[in-house]
């Protein structure tokens, strides 16, 4: 199976922390024991349902074959759709572009944006 690139969503100061320390680790790799990321078609629906309204976002654009841990493709909320979860810190080296993330004007977020 071939892994489509991966994206998740930072704040600024989280991805210029990442830059000091060599690698990205979210909250949530101590709190669950992963870090939760999106497919290209999923970021949006992430993106409107976790951060709407928030202006000090940033995309990671992740080269998953950059990655040297455990990918699972996986639901932990009861839908049906499956999430990539990455259960370890992502190297800064496996991330391939940074962008910014700004919501439209009402908040929400859209495909062009991503």
């Amino acid at each position: 199976m071939v892994i489509e690139s991966l994206l998740h969503i930072a704040t600024e100061g989280a991805w210029a922390e990442a830059i000091t320390q060599g690698a990205y680790s979210a909250d949530s790799l101590s709190t669950e024991g992963f870090i939760h990321c999106s497919t290209p078609s999923q970021v949006v629906w992430v993106a409107n349902n976790r951060f709407r309204g928030r202006t000090d976002l940033v995309l990671l654009h992740i080269d998953p074959s950059k990655i040297d841990v455990e990918i699972r493709y996986e639901n932990l909320e009861g839908g049906r759709e499956l999430f990539p979860h990455v259960y370890g810190p992502i190297p800064v080296a496996a991330i391939v572009e940074v962008t910014p993330f700004q919501p439209s004007v009402d908040g929400s977020f859209s495909p062009q944006q991503s």
